[in-house]
């Protein structure tokens, strides 16, 4: 038994009586997930909601009654609640959060809360005849469970992905409210796991919106380049499918792009998939220096979406990779999704801007999105300006390799990353872990998660970072076998810092797959404004120093295809508290939280402008 809020007829006063009694699966049947909702007209439920914090739920306030393994929360008992003092608890006398955010830096008791809080608010609705309503969630850290005046809709489990719970059969004309636990509780079976280097913000951290469609909708869809075995220069051809949710075959579904000089009317299948080849009669293909991007327009019965989408070819020839058949070289840096300078995490146009004028600054054509998919204005913005993105899952070091149950929602998360993002010009690499440990099981694991990849999204180019090996005197081997599965490697490693002095670099020998490589992590720490010798730890002038040694050994290595220092910016993480130099924050950062760029930056900078390294063909 689950009781649920209860109401007066004004919403005025909402009461919480709540129970955790259903777990969140570990693979649910996949929910609805509409691609494009950004570009669909939504009522946006963004700004004050009503929270309560429930520090242990299942004990604080529920009493345990009965007896069923609820391995949920950790309880062992159904937690249903008693006692006349429960009614009490009223959402309108609530103090209030900002949705989209984190709730970590909007409340300083909750700076280092990870456990449920209960989110809630007051909406209207005007629903109309003969169409759905959907609640969509952009993302939600870690898990969540979803009410709308009264009624279970959705549960889902993963933080950086949206999620869309229906909700057409509870909303009513006039006043309705939502109710949205979130669970930041780490999982040693959750991805990621319980030990991670970055901050592990809670709440409902992106945009939430209701949006509302025909009863048969588009809520898919794939249009790209033609990607044969080989590259054709001149190829206009365009592909893909266009998926109706619950129309009957021979829905017709009309593609149309007209500065590209397409038009054309295909139906669905028994499954609601329409696919098409068509041909474009003029087509400028999308690159760093001509991001060019098209209105693509689907429509199908009452329903209609545009979307902005750029055309490319991403492939590897040998040690190469080609875009648009031509080698190209990624001059970039890694980033989390620490907003710049007001710190928590990105959610907002501005925060995106500042980035990206960032990479801009630096000269970068590239950005890796470390760890886990980001606000999905990352990828629109880099459609725009013209940056490649590395995507990637929160698979990393801690992950429970060995757990049927763990894979499984490995690839419900892939499948929600390459979902929403396939339509995205700027997306060339799919990432499926970091720095995971060399061992059959893992390898396993990540292969199937690789072809899973490739089986989802056949277009693009797959990569995972892989960490070590330890240096054998001047000599550094990468003989993972989980690099076969890959078509770029990725490969970490903090010589200078971590591991040797900064001019161990200068002799270091790899041997590395003959594949292209990314030197996906390499860099040290330093505290903005702190200055001393280039052999002094933690100055400015000893992280461009390692830099400058690093550049110097990536030169030598033929296979390489791409660089990435750690990180563009310094970020909050749990395990990095040495006083006065750390103080939660990882340090690596070309620029410091507030937006001060440090020596290091300028070292980059400049080797990318003249092309140190990874020099054009």
């Amino acid at each position: 038994m689950i009781r649920l809020p209860q109401q007066d007829s004004s919403l005025s006063r909402i009461v919480l009586l709540f129970a955790f009694a259903t777990p969140v699966l570990a693979q649910p049947p996949l929910q609805t997930l509409i691609v494009g909702v950004d570009h669909r007209t939504t009522t946006s439920l963004n700004g004050d909601w009503h929270y309560l914090i429930d520090q242990s739920p299942g004990r604080a306030l529920y009493t345990p009654t009965g007896s069923i393994n609820d391995k949920s929360y950790g309880m062992n008992n159904h937690a249903t609640i008693v006692g006349p003092h429960n009614e009490e608890y009223d959402f309108s006398t609530a103090p209030t959060l900002k949705v989209p955010g984190d709730w970590n830096t909007q409340v300083p008791q909750l700076f280092n809360y990870e456990g449920v809080v209960w989110y809630q608010r007051d909406f209207d609705a005007q629903p109309k005849p003969g169409s759905r309503t959907f609640l969509h969630i952009g993302a939600a850290n870690y898990r969540s469970h979803v009410w709308v005046n009264q009624k279970r809709v959705c549960d889902h489990e993963g933080g950086y992905t949206p999620f869309d719970c229906e909700v057409t059969s509870v909303v009513h004309t006039g006043s309705n409210f939502v109710v949205i636990a979130v669970d930041a509780t780490r999982l040693v079976d959750g991805i990621p796991s319980v030990g991670i280097d970055w901050f592990n913000y809670g709440g409902l951290t992106r945009d939430v919106s209701l949006v509302t469609v025909p009863k048969a909708f588009i809520d898919d869809y794939d249009v790209h380049l033609a990607h044969g075995p080989a590259w054709q220069a001149g190829n206009t051809e365009l592909t893909g499918y266009v998926h109706v949710l619950d129309a009957p075959a021979g829905t017709a579904v009309t593609l149309d792009i007209p500065e590209a000089g397409v038009k054309t009317t295909v139906s669905t299948d028994a499954e609601g998939r329409a696919p098409f080849t068509v041909k474009a009669s003029k087509l400028t293909l999308w690159s760093p220096e001509s991001p060019k991007l098209y209105k693509v327009t689907l429509a199908s019965g009452d329903d209609k979406v545009t979307d902005d989408i750029g055309f490319r070819d991403i492939r590897v020839d040998g040690t190469r990779i080609l875009l648009n058949g031509k080698a190209v070289f990624l001059q970039g840096a890694n980033m989390h999704a620490e907003a710049p300078v007001r710190g928590g995490r990105v959610n907002t146009d501005q925060d995106v801007t500042t980035i990206f004028g960032y990479l801009k600054d630096l000269n970068a054509n590239f950005v890796r999105l470390a760890h886990y998919p980001h606000d999905e204005r990352m990828e629109r913005i880099a459609d725009r300006d013209g940056i490649m993105v590395w995507s990637e899952i929160p698979l990393w070091q801690h992950i429970s390799y060995d757990k049927p149950e763990v894979y499984a929602k490995a690839t419900y998360m892939l499948n929600e990353m390459i979902r929403r993002d396939r339509n995205k010009a700027s997306v060339i690499l799919w990432s499926v872990s970091n720095e995971t440990p060399n061992n059959a099981t893992r390898t396993t694991f990540l292969t199937n998660l690789a072809n899973e990849a490739r089986k989802l999204d056949p277009t693009r180019l797959i990569t995972s970072a892989i960490i070590g090996p330890a240096a054998h005197g001047n000599q550094m081997v990468n003989d993972d076998p989980f690099t076969k599965a890959l078509d770029v490697v990725g490969q970490n490693e903090y010589i200078g810092w971590y591991t040797g002095v900064p001019e161990d670099a200068d002799t270091m020998h790899w041997t590395l797959p003959e594949k292209p490589i990314i030197m996906s992590e390499f860099g040290a720490e330093a505290k903005a404004g702190n200055h001393g010798a280039t052999n002094q730890r933690w100055t400015e002038e000893q992280q461009a120093y390692v830099l400058q040694h690093q550049l110097t050994m990536l030169a030598k290595i033929p296979q390489l295809r791409g660089t990435t220092p750690w990180i563009l910016m310094d970020f909050r993480s749990p395990t990095r508290n040495i006083p006065h130099l750390q103080d939660g924050y990882n340090r690596k950062g070309l620029i410091s939280e507030d937006g001060k760029k440090k020596q290091a930056f300028f070292t980059m900078q400049k080797a990318y402008k003249d092309h140190t390294v990874g020099k054009p063909e």
